[in-house]
């Protein structure tokens, strides 16, 4: 089944855009393309407490994901 993301309200559209970058901020770290800077700058970007704690869920699960500590 294809989702169409275009049709999401504003709100989905900007957690599917912080979960992906978590996936590919974590994919960095166990890369070591990137260390934890990467991850505080990331954060200190997101102004919204509610945005930062949906970024913080999804850097969990893709570490659990990937097998990075």
């Amino acid at each position: 089944m294809s989702h169409n993301l275009s049709l999401l309200p504003a709100a989905e559209k900007n957690k599917v855009e912080l979960d992906k970058q978590a996936s590919y901020i974590v994919w960095q770290l166990k890369e070591a393309k990137a260390g934890p800077e990467a991850l505080r700058t990331q954060l200190e970007n997101i102004r919204d407490d509610a945005e930062k704690a949906w970024f913080e869920q999804c850097v969990v699960k893709y570490k659990k994901m990937m097998g990075v500590l």
